[in-house]
């Protein structure tokens, strides 16, 4: 018997382990999957959020250069995560009208040199 002989036994696949096999889900991954799943993680977000703002209903002042107010702090603190959320979907969104124009550029750069290299017909 030579060492090339697939009969060999260090060559031969591993068989299974008996009685176990790996079960694959009924359903794979969906998008409506994914909705429901991100569905209710916002709400319990939002439940979550709910709960913070009514247990902290204290009244806090707040100064910004001439202007003066008072705001529960709950909802001063939720009003300042909303403003940061909005600042980063700002930044991101020019990060990729920026990055969308470069493309673009470089694509018609692509298509020009294309155009040149390639003989007239």
């Amino acid at each position: 018997m030579s060492s090339n002989d697939p009969e060999s036994p260090s060559q031969q696949p591993a068989a299974p382990p008996v009685g176990k096999t790996p079960k694959e889900p009924a359903v794979g991954f969906t998008r409506a999957g994914a909705l429901w799943s991100a569905l209710f993680l916002g709400f319990l977000i939002l439940i979550l959020l709910l709960i913070f703002i009514t247990q902290n209903t204290a009244s806090a002042s707040f100064q910004f250069f001439t202007w003066h107010w008072t705001l529960p702090l709950g909802v001063a603190i939720l009003m300042a995560a909303v403003g940061g959320g909005l600042l980063t979907v700002a930044v991101g969104t020019a990060r990729i009208v920026q990055l969308r124009r470069t493309a673009k550029k470089h694509l018609a750069a692509a298509v020009a040199q294309q155009r040149e290299v390639e003989p007239p017909r």
